[in-house]
């Protein structure tokens, strides 16, 4: 039975706990029956508890949903119902139910939520329900299933949408569910864009055209190859991996002081001199001689190098997380996206744990540059392409290798004169390159 009252007759602190016991037992229930029941059922269940407000098998659930309502927290409700969203979410992405998360986010189009009721809890719980739905929070959740099932042309951003999931698995404050199944939707979309490239390169250069053409995952047309070529051509000891690891060796018990100006030459190095590369690095060995200028006498720890890594990560992206900085669009008007994407991949490869705050600095860039039509948007779309068949051939488990192709096919037998083009692209399952959340040093201040 409803009751359409409000008491105030226990104190702010009673009235937090019980709002806390409340929300435990909506999400007790829920991890209950999506672990136990048919998906189309914990639909069923979940919109009668928030959108119709029928009679449900979860009693308990109904009165922990008014315990909230009656503490009269917008606030409260937001956050619950947000988890208990992702709740669901999470374990359907592992069972991969896809249309079940499709189906939940279909059930905030309910006409019931816009009706007018005579009650006043149910006048604010509808109420509630579309603030909820034009929240940020609601847009997130719609990635979930953008790209997945939409016939519409989507919109350029939704294609990135694996760094766009970035901001929600790194906020700490965000529950535990939501991170979780951000984190294991971009990983898989990750890995399905390397494995599409790796089929799009094994099959694109067959030699018999009794093959059909594989889809090429970028929108660089067949210039991929290209890219590809010229970035699997870095081999032996001038390879990115290798430069990384004589880079961590060399800087080993250096001085914070002489690591920045190291940390420069390392990201600049074997880059062709020119006007727009001593811009590049005159302003960053500008800006990280007034960096943490207190620990300029310290030796290098783990934290200095993740911190200043984020940080030149700031510098090359955006120092507001709101705008292009002025590094960013230095490098890009002036045509170097594989100069910049370079030179992040060489940041991450010293600083695996800087990869997700990279992610989250692409994700702002998308969100400042996605109100604008995609004709404007081609050369950050073209950076975002270059830097994902970059990652994907560097700083990834696939390891591209070049082969030269024998004289009978192509009347060259001389690997030391020919050209990329002689060449053909094989690749191979390495050990993945390890990065992970980002963790709050004890230098942050």
């Amino acid at each position: 039975m409803v009751v359409d009252r409000i008491s105030d007759s226990f104190n702010p602190r009673r009235r937090h706990q019980d709002v806390q016991q409340a929300q435990q037992i909506i999400y007790d229930f829920l991890l209950d029956i999506v672990k136990s029941w048919p998906a189309e059922d914990v639909l069923k269940e979940f919109q009668g508890l928030f959108l119709q407000h029928h009679e449900t098998i979860g009693t308990s659930a109904v009165s922990a949903l008014y315990t909230i309502l009656f503490a009269n927290s917008c606030e409260e409700f937001h956050n619950t119902l947000k988890r208990s969203c992702y709740i669901l979410i999470n374990n359907w992405e592992v069972a991969r139910e896809y249309e079940s998360i499709r189906d939940l986010i279909q059930l905030f189009s309910d006409s019931a939520i816009y009706k007018i009721s005579v009650s006043p809890t149910i006048k604010r719980l509808r109420h509630w329900l579309q603030n909820f739905i034009k929240s940020d929070d609601f847009q997130d959740l719609k990635l979930f299933v953008q790209n997945r099932f939409s016939h519409e042309d989507p919109h350029w951003s939704r294609r990135y949408t694996a760094y766009l999931l970035a901001s929600q698995y790194i906020d700490a404050s965000n529950p535990l569910e939501q991170r979780e199944a951000a984190r294991a939707m971009s990983q898989r979309l990750r890995n399905k864009f390397k494995f599409d490239l790796a089929m799009y390169t094994a099959h694109f250069q067959k030699s018999s055209t009794g093959h059909a053409r594989r889809h090429n995952p970028t929108m660089l047309g067949d210039s991929a190859l290209r890219v590809i070529k010229a970035l699997v051509a870095k081999r032996g000891m001038f390879s990115y991996r290798n430069l990384a690891r004589i880079f961590h060796e060399q800087t080993r018990g250096l001085g914070y002081a002489s690591y920045k100006s190291s940390l420069v030459e390392y990201l600049l190095f074997s880059a062709a001199k020119s006007d727009v590369m001593v811009t590049l690095e005159t302003r960053l060995l500008q800006k990280l001689a007034g960096l943490y200028v207190k620990f300029n006498d310290r030796l290098l720890d783990p934290s200095l190098v993740l911190l200043t890594s984020n940080r030149v990560i700031d510098y090359l992206m955006t120092e507001d997380s709101e705008t292009p900085s002025s590094l960013f669009s230095l490098l890009l008007t002036n045509g170097r996206p594989l100069t910049l994407a370079i030179v992040l991949l060489k940041l991450i490869l010293v600083s695996p744990n800087s990869h997700p705050y990279l992610d989250a600095r692409i994700a702002d860039l998308i969100r400042y540059y996605e109100q604008f039509p995609r004709e404007e948007c081609q050369w950050i779309i073209n950076f975002l392409e270059i830097y994902g068949v970059t990652l994907a051939i560097c700083g990834s488990d696939v390891q591209y290798n070049l082969v030269h192709i024998q004289q009978d096919e192509l009347g060259t037998s001389n690997p030391e004169t020919a050209s990329l083009d002689e060449y053909r692209i094989f690749s191979q399952i390495m050990k993945e390159l390890h990065w992970a959340p980002i963790v709050r040093s004890k230098h942050e201040t």
